[in-house]
C-alpha cells in the first residue's frame, strides 16, 4: 500500500537514511509522482516535495510554528508532517489521496499544497472553536431558556423541548438555520477578555434560530460549527515573523513586490470554489455589475440580490486578505472557473474605496 511507507520515510528522513533505491543502487529516475507510482509509497524524491510544500505552506500562510519553536525552520517542519501523518483516523491516509487525483508532479504539489494548509486551518480552527463553546455555554447555562443535556458529548436545547427530543439530521441544516437570523453581526471578535454585549446577542439570537429549527437538543460541537459558518469567527490568526530562518532580522517589505506563485493561487482558489455555492460560482464575473442587471442572471428581484452580491463579497474578501496569497492572482483563477474575463476583475470590487 502507498500509505504504509509514510512513517517510515518521515523516520528515515529525520535519521538523516535514504529512501529508496534503483536496481543499481542509484537514485530513482523520474520525479516524485513517477517515484510514488513505482515504488508505493515516498521515497527521496516524493518526500522532498513534501517537505518543500510544507516550507512554502508553513511560512506563507500566516500560521504560527509549533510550540517550541520561535520559527519555521526544518524541523518545525517535519514535526509538522509527522502530526499530519500520524493523526488518527485518515492520518497517512493523505498521501494516497493525493497520488490518485494526481497526474504528474505539478498537480501532485498544488494537491500536497491543499491538503496541508487545510490540516492546519483545521488544528486553528479546534483550538478556537473550544474558545467559542466555552464562550457560549457559558452564557445557556446563565440563561433559563436553555437547557444543558448531559452525556458524553455536551447538548444544549430550549428549556420548551420534550426531553427526550435529540436532533440528528445534517450540520447544513444547522447552518442554514442560522443564517435564517436577519438583523444580527459580528463586526469585531476579541479571542480574550469579556464578550461585548452586541455580539451576546448576536450570538444567542442565533443559537435560539438554530435549536427552534432543530426542535431537540443539539451537540455543542455542532452548535459551536453553525456559529463559525453565519458569523466567519474562526479564520486562524494571522502571524508575521520578525525573523527569516537563519535569524536574520527581516526588512519591511511595504511597497515591495513579490514573486507569483501560481501554485499557491491555483490551491487557495480551488478551496474557495469548492465551498461555494452554484449561485455564487454563477455571481462570480458579475460582481462588478449593478444588482438591477445581475438580478435578471439570478431570476430573483434586485435586492434580494444585492444581499446575495455583499455576502459573496464578504466571504471572499475574508478568504483572499491575510492568507500570504496575491489577492489579485486568486481572484483571476476563480473569474476563469466563473466563466468571466480575468481582465475585467479588479480589487476594487472586494475593496470598495482603495
Amino acid at each position: 500500500m502507498l500509505a504504509a511507507g509514510v512513517v517510515g520515510c518521515i523516520a528515515r528522513s529525520l535519521c538523516g537514511q535514504s529512501g529508496p533505491r534503483g536496481e543499481a543502487g542509484g537514485p530513482m529516475a523520474g520525479g516524485a509522482y513517477e517515484e510514488l507510482a513505482r515504488c508505493g509509497h515516498l521515497g527521496d524524491k516524493s518526500f522532498e516535495l513534501l517537505r518543500r510544500v510544507g516550507r512554502q505552506v508553513a511560512r506563507t500562510q500566516g500560521f504560527p510554528p509549533p510550540e517550541g519553536y520561535s520559527r519555521w525552520e526544518t524541523e518545525a517542519v517535519d514535526e509538522l508532517l509527522h502530526r499530519m501523518i500520524t493523526r488518527e483516523g485518515a492520518g497517512n491516509q493523505f498521501i494516497l489521496a493525493c497520488f490518485l487525483k494526481a497526474v504528474d508532479d505539478t498537480s501532485l504539489e498544488k494537491l500536497f499544497f491543499t491538503s496541508i494548509k487545510r490540516f492546519l486551518i483545521d488544528e486553528a480552527k479546534g483550538t478556537e472553536r473550544g474558545k467559542l463553546r466555552r464562550r457560549f455555554a457559558t452564557r445557556l447555562a446563565e440563561d433559563d431558556l436553555f437547557r444543558a443535556v448531559p452525556g458524553a458529548s455536551p447538548r444544549w436545547a430550549l428549556a420548551s423541548h420534550l426531553a427526550d427530543a435529540l436532533w440528528q439530521g445534517d450540520l447544513d441544516e444547522l447552518v442554514r438555520a442560522a443564517w435564517e437570523v436577519r438583523g444580527v453581526w459580528i463586526t469585531a471578535w476579541n479571542h480574550s477578555g469579556p464578550t461585548p454585549r452586541k455580539t451576546v446577542h448576536a450570538l444567542m439570537a442565533v443559537l435560539v434560530g438554530v435549536l427552534e429549527a432543530a426542535g431537540g437538543a443539539v451537540r455543542e460541537e455542532d452548535l459551536a460549527k453553525a456559529l463559525e459558518a453565519r458569523f466567519d469567527l474562526l479564520s486562524p490568526p494571522q502571524y508575521s515573523s520578525l525573523y527569516a530562518d537563519d535569524g536574520a532580522l527581516i526588512e519591511p517589505v511595504v511597497g515591495q513586490s513579490k514573486d507569483t506563485d501560481p501554485v499557491a493561487a491555483e490551491a487557495v482558489a480551488d478551496e474557495i470554489w469548492q465551498e461555494m455555492s452554484p449561485q455564487e460560482r454563477q455571481l462570480m464575473p458579475h460582481l462588478g455589475d449593478e444588482p438591477a442587471e445581475v438580478a435578471s442572471v439570478l431570476g430573483i428581484g434586485r435586492h434580494q440580490t444585492h444581499a446575495i452580491m455583499e455576502a459573496l463579497r464578504e466571504k471572499l474578501r475574508l478568504a483572499l486578505t491575510g492568507d500570504g496569497n496575491d489577492l489579485h492572482d486568486v481572484a483571476a483563477v476563480l473569474l476563469r472557473r466563473g466563466g468571466g474575463a480575468a481582465a475585467t476583475w479588479r480589487r476594487s470590487t472586494l475593496m470598495p474605496g482603495e
